[in-house]
Protein backbone atom coordinates (compact mmCIF):
# COMPACT_ATOMS: atom_id res chain seq x y z
CA UNK A 1 0.00 0.00 0.00
CA UNK A 2 2.33 2.92 1.25
CA UNK A 3 1.94 6.78 1.42
CA UNK A 4 2.23 9.41 -1.08
CA UNK A 5 5.22 11.04 -1.27
CA UNK A 6 4.31 15.16 -2.66
CA UNK A 7 7.35 16.64 -3.87
CA UNK A 8 7.64 20.39 -4.26
CA UNK A 9 9.00 21.24 -7.64
CA UNK A 10 9.42 24.32 -10.35
CA UNK A 11 9.53 20.59 -12.87
CA UNK A 12 7.66 18.11 -14.05
CA UNK A 13 8.15 15.08 -12.72
CA UNK A 14 11.50 13.13 -14.41
CA UNK A 15 10.87 10.04 -16.32
CA UNK A 16 11.67 7.51 -13.65
CA UNK A 17 8.78 8.75 -11.26
CA UNK A 18 6.35 6.57 -13.36
CA UNK A 19 7.86 3.96 -11.97
CA UNK A 20 6.87 5.17 -8.41
CA UNK A 21 3.06 5.56 -8.62
CA UNK A 22 2.81 7.02 -4.82
CA UNK A 23 5.23 10.23 -5.99
CA UNK A 24 3.40 13.32 -7.53
CA UNK A 25 5.56 16.34 -7.86
CA UNK A 26 3.66 19.70 -7.12
CA UNK A 27 4.41 23.09 -8.31
CA UNK A 28 2.35 25.03 -5.30
CA UNK A 29 3.26 24.19 -1.55
CA UNK A 30 -0.93 24.44 -0.29
CA UNK A 31 -2.18 22.44 -3.00
CA UNK A 32 0.87 20.05 -2.05
CA UNK A 33 -0.40 19.81 1.70
CA UNK A 34 -4.17 20.10 1.02
CA UNK A 35 -3.62 16.88 -1.42
CA UNK A 36 -1.36 15.38 1.81
CA UNK A 37 -3.36 16.29 4.69
CA UNK A 38 -6.79 14.88 2.26
CA UNK A 39 -4.81 12.02 1.51
CA UNK A 40 -3.70 11.47 5.45
CA UNK A 41 -6.97 11.54 7.39
CA UNK A 42 -6.85 11.86 10.85
CA UNK A 43 -2.93 11.01 10.27
CA UNK A 44 0.17 13.40 10.66
CA UNK A 45 1.46 14.95 7.67
CA UNK A 46 4.85 15.78 7.45
CA UNK A 47 6.99 18.79 5.57
CA UNK A 48 10.77 17.74 5.60
CA UNK A 49 13.66 20.61 5.23
CA UNK A 50 13.51 23.99 6.24
CA UNK A 51 13.06 25.44 2.88
CA UNK A 52 9.55 23.11 2.78
CA UNK A 53 8.39 24.26 6.47
CA UNK A 54 9.60 27.95 5.44
CA UNK A 55 7.34 27.99 2.39
CA UNK A 56 4.52 25.96 4.22
CA UNK A 57 4.21 28.49 7.41
CA UNK A 58 4.00 31.38 5.09
CA UNK A 59 1.19 29.94 3.40
CA UNK A 60 -0.45 29.41 6.46
CA UNK A 61 -0.66 25.47 5.51
CA UNK A 62 1.49 24.45 8.16
CA UNK A 63 -0.52 23.15 11.89
CA UNK A 64 2.84 22.67 13.87
CA UNK A 65 6.07 22.41 14.27
CA UNK A 66 8.16 19.68 15.96
CA UNK A 67 12.12 20.43 16.22
CA UNK A 68 14.58 18.08 17.41
CA UNK A 69 17.09 20.31 19.68
CA UNK A 70 20.67 18.21 19.33
CA UNK A 71 23.57 19.94 21.42
CA UNK A 72 26.20 20.34 18.61
CA UNK A 73 27.03 23.14 17.13
CA UNK A 74 27.64 22.55 13.22
CA UNK A 75 28.06 26.56 12.44
CA UNK A 76 26.48 25.91 8.64
CA UNK A 77 22.90 24.85 7.24
CA UNK A 78 20.11 26.63 6.08
CA UNK A 79 17.89 28.56 8.65
CA UNK A 80 14.63 27.33 9.49
CA UNK A 81 12.87 30.97 10.58
CA UNK A 82 15.03 32.85 8.20
CA UNK A 83 13.32 35.27 5.71
CA UNK A 84 10.20 34.25 6.59
CA UNK A 85 8.47 37.07 5.08
CA UNK A 86 5.77 37.24 8.28
CA UNK A 87 5.60 39.42 11.08
CA UNK A 88 5.89 37.77 14.50
CA UNK A 89 4.45 34.27 14.47
CA UNK A 90 2.91 33.10 18.15
CA UNK A 91 3.42 29.54 18.79
CA UNK A 92 1.30 27.51 21.66
CA UNK A 93 3.96 25.08 23.27
CA UNK A 94 2.64 21.78 22.96
CA UNK A 95 5.22 18.83 23.89
CA UNK A 96 8.55 19.18 25.51
CA UNK A 97 10.32 15.66 25.43
CA UNK A 98 13.75 15.17 26.94
CA UNK A 99 15.69 12.65 24.75
CA UNK A 100 19.01 10.71 25.70
CA UNK A 101 22.66 12.97 25.18
CA UNK A 102 21.10 15.70 25.90
CA UNK A 103 18.44 16.34 22.69
CA UNK A 104 15.11 17.63 23.56
CA UNK A 105 11.86 17.87 21.27
CA UNK A 106 9.79 20.56 21.49
CA UNK A 107 6.44 20.07 19.26
CA UNK A 108 4.33 24.12 18.84
CA UNK A 109 1.15 24.12 17.51
CA UNK A 110 0.95 27.67 14.86
CA UNK A 111 -1.54 30.13 15.97
CA UNK A 112 -3.56 31.85 13.78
Amino acid sequence: MGYPIYILSRHAAPGWAADWPLVRYVDDIGRAMSAAKERAGSRDVLAHGAGIARLALAAGVLDEIEIHLVPVLLGEGRLLFDHLGLGPQELERVRVLEGENGITHLRFRVCR
